[in-house]
């Protein structure tokens, strides 16, 4: 089973859906602004990624400074502001096999299918 996080308003996750239904699948599309990932999810998401919190955060949204956040924020502290803010989430994320893997570029994420 195949899940992203997909902003349909984002070309990279566009394009991302796009490269995963030219190979052949059909992925289970979680519209992450809609449906907020919860803090655990969000954390499970980190693990399955191998990346800090920051990493898979967009620093330069407005929500970011909004939320007090810095480069030396703690990843529990941006993981709780992405959970209230999704849009800080970085799109889109694909999960397969136990693995995730941000679509930036959307050919990154073949490498876990």
């Amino acid at each position: 089973m195949i899940t992203i996080w997909h902003n349909p308003r984002c070309s990279k996750s566009r394009q991302t859906l796009a490269l995963l239904q030219e190979h052949g699948h059909a992925p289970i599309e979680r519209r992450y602004l809609d449906d907020a990932p919860s803090v655990d999810e969000l954390r499970a998401a980190q693990a399955a990624l191998g990346v800090s919190a920051l990493q898979m955060c967009r620093t330069k949204e407005a929500e970011f400074k909004h939320a007090g956040l810095s480069r030396d924020s703690d990843d529990e502290t941006v993981l709780a502001a992405m959970a209230t803010f999704s849009r800080l989430i970085e799109r889109p994320i694909v999960f397969a096999n136990g693995k995730a893997r941000i679509g930036r570029p959307p050919e990154a994420v073949l490498e876990i299918l």
